[in-house]
């Protein structure tokens, strides 16, 4: 598979992380609750994209931007849940 490209979508009260490839896509989704607080609430990944790390290049996108804007997560969705759980590190983002 060629390199991920993880593309944002930022609306007022919710946003996305998207992958696309082939005619497909994988996406983060959270809700924006206030300026300094987001929920993490849906990660889907396509069967054609396991393996590829697609969820995890989601996951540290959504980590680098909160850090970079000064937002808190809270990781209500499994996937984020537990790769957070993973990265002691990025403890300082998550609620």
């Amino acid at each position: 598979m060629a390199e991920l490209t993880v593309t944002r979508e930022h609306g007022t009260t919710k946003g996305r992380y998207v992958i696309r490839q082939n005619g497909e896509e994988a996406e983060l989704t959270y809700s924006i609750t206030t300026p300094t607080l987001i929920i993490a609430d849906h990660t889907g990944v396509p069967d054609s994209f396991r393996g590829t790390g697609a969820g995890l290049a989601m996951v540290e996108r959504l980590v680098a931007d909160a850090r970079a804007e000064g937002v808190k997560i809270v990781p209500l969705c499994p996937f984020v849940n537990a790769t957070r759980k993973k990265h002691p590190e990025w403890a300082d983002v998550f609620v």
